[in-house]
């Protein structure tokens, strides 16, 4: 379980609403990332996280603030030189509304351009929020194994219903296993690993 977002993240903030700011997460953003995502936690929505463990990843964090508070947060998490997670996706209840997980995935995904990485993914239960921001739905078990380093200390391991999506950020560079992923996923290649899920009908 990666992210709290809801296809409603997507909606543009109204034009009286205060701004959004998008930067880098540093140290004193810690205790507000904790609530956020612990509080999604509470509800099975997202798996908890420590101050340990954020202490040591803050630097994978983006946040969005509003008048001073923060009011969302997402990561950008490297596995292989070419390869990244977008993870860790939370939007404050009262910020849903007003675009800030748009914003958090455009800006995650320009970091990995800057990286000169050639692809970002993201496990999400909202596969259309993804695909407006050029997301591809992918079979969830062609990814590195190494990307499932988190789901095995999730409750849902044994269930998991997310759905993997990927963007392609330089086509050109791209490895040639990543294309083949593309094409197994759209050809539903039995050989590939199979992760426990839930069977589910789109």
């Amino acid at each position: 379980m990666i992210s709290s977002l809801q296809a409603d993240a997507f909606v543009e903030c109204p034009e009286s609403a205060p701004s959004l700011h998008v930067r880098k997460g540093v140290m004193h953003d810690i205790p507000a990332i904790l609530e956020l995502i612990n509080g999604y936690a509470a509800k099975g929505q997202m798996l908890p996280r420590t101050e340990f463990e954020l202490s040591e990843a803050i630097r994978d964090f983006t946040v969005v603030t509003r008048a001073g508070s923060l009011v969302g947060c997402g990561a950008l998490h490297f596995y292989t030189p070419t390869l990244g997670e977008i993870r860790s996706l939370a939007v404050d209840e009262q910020a849903k509304t007003q675009g800030v997980g748009r914003q958090l995935v455009e800006a995650l995904v320009e970091e990995a351009r800057n990286y000169e990485m050639d692809a970002v993914f993201a496990f999400t239960y909202v596969v259309s929020f993804f695909n407006k921001l050029g997301f591809q739905e992918v079979e969830r078990g062609a990814l590195p194994l190494k990307a499932w380093k988190d789901c095995v200390r999730c409750p849902k391991f044994q269930a998991c219903d997310e759905i993997a999506v990927i963007r392609v950020l330089r086509a050109k560079n791209c490895p040639i296993e990543l294309g083949t992923w593309m094409r197994r996923a759209a050809s539903n290649d039995d050989r590939l690993i199979q992760i426990p899920a839930v069977k589910q009908s789109y």
